[in-house]
């Protein structure tokens, strides 16, 4: 059986293109002979469609050797994603796809296939939907799921590369308003810039132990499939305290509602699913909201500065933290 074609979907080269610039030109122009070699080396066959939905990676199922089926990925390398084969390595096919192979030079994994691979909750776009109420069982397994998934980590194996810091996203935070003439800065109240202050501050030291925590914790990357119920795919992880987790997916529910009841009622319930506590969850939440400000306005992004910025706000307003 022939390999078949390398194609990537539309939407995975325009944003390619514009987010990495040359080297994004350089990844698509270089993909085919890539995957050539990856297909020689792991024994792959009979290319599939790639896989839609995604970002900057090139995913397709293909045959082995042994005639069963597995997915090939090929990502555009970020800091998001650097330590993704690490992380799923670590995990061992416990609560997320197993890692079949990996390749340090470009990035590529070999995956075990989650079919049917239905999405938990399936995103239209945004605001986001994981903060509607028919949707809050959901939520709730996700939780538990996050929670099966957060580890220490002894030693990352050799050839793998090493996790990220949760706190680096604080870090970067803080550069982005003290620098001068910061855009981000002017636009946020006095009262918000204290708050985003204060858990920079708190949230720069870790509470508890550092274990492997996930920065994209959306409900669609928690797909259908045949040896477990739910599995996790496309995990982005890091280092960090574990109620690093309620961040991203409190901030995504509260774009449906950006109201301060609708912020205490997610974070109320998120933290006690997710046992962490509420306080730094909402801390975390506030600080990923503002680092999508930033985001928004470095792609002059008017309906996501919005949207984002109504988050901030109504999670500032239900600080409790005085």
């Amino acid at each position: 059986m022939s390999l078949g074609r390398v194609v990537l979907p539309a939407e995975v080269e325009e944003t390619v293109r514009e987010v990495f610039g040359q080297a994004g030109a350089r990844w698509i122009d270089e993909l085919p002979g890539v995957v050539a070699g990856l297909a020689a080396r792991w024994g792959l066959s009979g290319l599939s469609s790639p896989f839609r939905g995604g970002t900057h990676a090139y995913v397709a199922a293909a045959q082995r050797a042994d005639r069963s089926w597995a997915v090939l990925k090929v990502p555009m390398v970020d800091e998001e994603n650097l330590a993704e084969a690490t992380a799923l390595h670590v995990y061992a096919g416990d609560g997320a796809v197993r890692l079949l192979d990996f390749d340090p030079d470009s990035g590529a994994l070999l995956l075990e296939w989650a079919r049917p691979g239905t999405e938990l909750l399936n995103q239209p776009g945004f605001p986001s939907l994981e903060g509607r109420p028919e949707n809050a069982e959901k939520v709730a397994f996700a939780c538990g799921l996050y929670r099966r998934l957060r580890r220490p980590v002894d030693e990352v194996p050799a050839g793998f590369p090493s996790f990220p810091f949760a706190t680096e996203i604080v870090t970067g935070l803080r550069g982005r308003l003290d620098a001068p003439n910061s855009i981000l800065a002017e636009l946020l109240s006095g009262q918000l810039r204290d708050d985003v202050d204060y858990w920079c501050s708190e949230l720069s030291e870790p509470e508890g132990p550092l274990l492997i925590v996930n920065r994209d914790t959306h409900l669609g990357n928690i797909v259908a499939a045949e040896r477990e119920p739910w599995l996790l795919i496309d995990p982005k992880p890091c280092l960090g305290e574990a109620a690093f987790d309620a961040g991203f997916l409190l901030m995504i529910q509260i774009q449906s509602d950006p109201t301060r009841e609708h912020a205490n009622t997610v974070v109320t319930a998120t933290a006690a699913a997710l046992a962490v506590d509420p306080d730094r969850a909402r801390g975390w939440a506030l600080v990923r909201a503002v680092e999508e400000i930033a985001w928004a306005i470095d792609d002059e992004d008017h309906d996501m500065l919005t949207l984002h910025t109504a988050v901030a706000y109504a999670l500032a307003e239900s600080c409790a933290h005085g």
